[in-house]
């Protein structure tokens, strides 16, 4: 009998040894591939990933499985440094094979510690040919994205210059340039950079070749007058809160409008007015007459037609607002006094709304599209700007400085009823209110910062809205570096979903990362 139970005991161990169960494993520290000190896999995997160095094709091979990079933690291979300072790590990066998951990945990668739900910015290659900026901003917080306009690029940079981290790519032929995807995340030294790749299927293994790769320390960012500016026109979705960049160039351009169609972005630039389609290409120059010297403070009517812009090429070169079709034409003259600035648009179409600077003192006015008379609303001491129509009409959104900070008020469209809406230690810009009347967004200021500066730090917040009013918590839509031409105007996308703005890079002129 003893021996039955012995034996029965023994069957069942071999059972249970027979069985695929996850397999934890930690990136200790262990021998060195080519430049990085340690590797191995991160979070929980079924198989053992590995990291090797080819000296002879100074190259890296990598294996990884895992189930994913994403959401609040981590499984993959990773071949690592330990590092202080700004950085950057550029390598060519190929995957192997066909008939993976289209989501596997290749990654650069910055990383605050080795834990599954760390802290983290990578540059990552899927097997679609996607590429984006993924990062995670706190220790278990949920991972978003920036994805690039560029498919399948042929070299990959990740670089992180102070509490910022950029992406670098390179299609076959030309250099690397900045992809326009940038994001704040701040490191704290030590921590770790390196190489990664991740099935995206718990029970494959994918390979990346990782060639031509280089770490280099860089220098903080340059001066703003020994940098190049970038300009990024982006998208956000308000529910996942994922970006992606639509075009990205050096130079200064300016406030995205959504076309009502859906179909299309406009934005200044150089004193100019341009449309550039929703899914990227080159911008084309719609023809505002002898208007060249357009502001940032333009806008679209509710059927679509028509174009409001604001623009200082005649007669005292102050601002002054004129209407033509959203297709290009001679502009007609609304106001007679200067300077005005558009910001919104009566939902009937009859009324245009605007801060305007009479003696001295910047208040909101109202005019109709016919031109006559303007209307003060406003009267208080200090700014007040940023007027925008909620899609009912029956109020006017707007930022005052009058209680001391820059916050956001509202009142009816008479002018009635004036009363402030958030209450902080931040400076607020710009309420844009969505079609569907469910959400604002606004553009927010450190407590520091005067006015609406370019190049600064900023956050765009959002809140739910009831009845007009704001109803629930104001949370961050995203942080990035911008300030002035960010989102001064009317942005959403037509069914509320999405959200279009500027953000802007610093690039040094001679980068030593080059």
């Amino acid at each position: 009998m003893g021996k039955k139970l012995l034996a029965r005991f023994a069957a069942g161990i071999f059972f249970l040894m027979s069985i695929s169960v996850p397999r934890l494993f930690f990136a200790q520290e262990s021998s060195s591939v080519g430049i990085f000190e340690g590797h191995g896999d991160v979070g929980t995997v079924l198989q053992a990933g590995t990291s090797e160095y080819d000296a002879s094709k100074h190259s890296y091979a990598l294996t990884g499985s895992g189930e994913n990079m994403w959401s609040k933690s981590d499984n993959f291979q990773f071949a690592w440094k330990k590092w202080s300072g700004d950085a950057s790590l550029t390598a060519d990066i190929s995957l192997v094979g066909q008939g993976g998951h289209e989501h596997r990945k290749a990654v650069l990668m910055i990383r605050q510690s080795l834990d599954a739900d760390s802290v983290y910015v990578d540059v990552a290659l899927h097997g679609d040919g996607l590429t984006s900026l993924q990062y995670r901003e706190a220790k278990g917080a949920t991972t978003h994205e920036i994805q690039s306009n560029i498919s399948a690029p042929a070299q990959l940079r990740i670089e992180k210059r102070g509490d910022y981290v950029l992406m670098w790519l390179g299609v076959p032929g030309e250099k690397l340039k900045p992809s326009g995807a940038a994001m704040r995340v701040s490191f704290s030294a030590p921590f770790y950079v390196g190489i990664g790749v991740c099935s995206h299927d718990k029970d494959a293994i994918e390979k990346a070749v990782f060639s031509n790769v280089e770490l280099k320390e860089i220098p903080r960012a340059a001066a703003a007058e020994q940098s190049t500016l970038y300009s990024t026109l982006e998208t956000i979705a308000v529910e996942s809160r994922d970006r992606r960049v639509v075009y990205s160039v050096p130079g200064h351009f300016e406030a995205p409008n959504w076309t009502r169609d859906g179909a299309a972005f406009i934005f200044n630039a150089d004193g100019r007015i341009l449309r550039l389609p929703v899914g990227g290409g080159q911008p084309q120059t719609i023809d505002t007459g002898f208007a060249v010297r357009c502001n940032n403070d333009h806008g679209i009517s509710p059927d679509g037609k028509t174009l409001a812009i604001s623009d200082q090429s005649q007669g005292d070169h102050q601002s002054i607002i004129y209407l033509l079709p959203i297709t290009g034409g001679a502009p007609r003259r609304i106001t007679q006094k200067s300077p005005s600035y558009w910001h919104g648009w009566s939902p009937d179409g009859k009324t245009l709304a605007y801060p305007g600077q009479r003696n001295g003192e910047f208040d909101i006015y109202t005019i109709s599209t016919e031109g006559g008379e303007e209307r003060q609303l406003t009267t208080a001491i200090g700014l007040d700007d940023g007027p925008e129509y909620t899609p009912d009409g029956k109020y006017i959104y707007f930022n005052s400085v009058r209680t001391g900070r820059m916050q956001i008020w509202r009142m009816r469209p008479d002018g009635s009823a004036q009363e402030q809406v958030t209450s902080d230690d931040l400076n607020h810009w710009f309420p844009h209110i969505s079609p569907d009347g469910k959400w604002l967004v606004f553009l927010s200021y450190g407590k520091e910062v005067e006015g609406h500066p370019e190049n600064k730090d900023v956050m765009l917040r959002i809140a739910p809205l009831k009845d007009d009013k704001v109803d629930g918590k104001i949370e961050v839509l995203a942080k990035l570096f911008g300030g002035q031409g960010t989102i001064n105007v009317p942005s959403w996308s037509p069914d509320s979903k999405q959200l279009a703005f500027v953000s802007y890079q610093l690039i040094p002129r001679e980068n030593p990362a080059k």
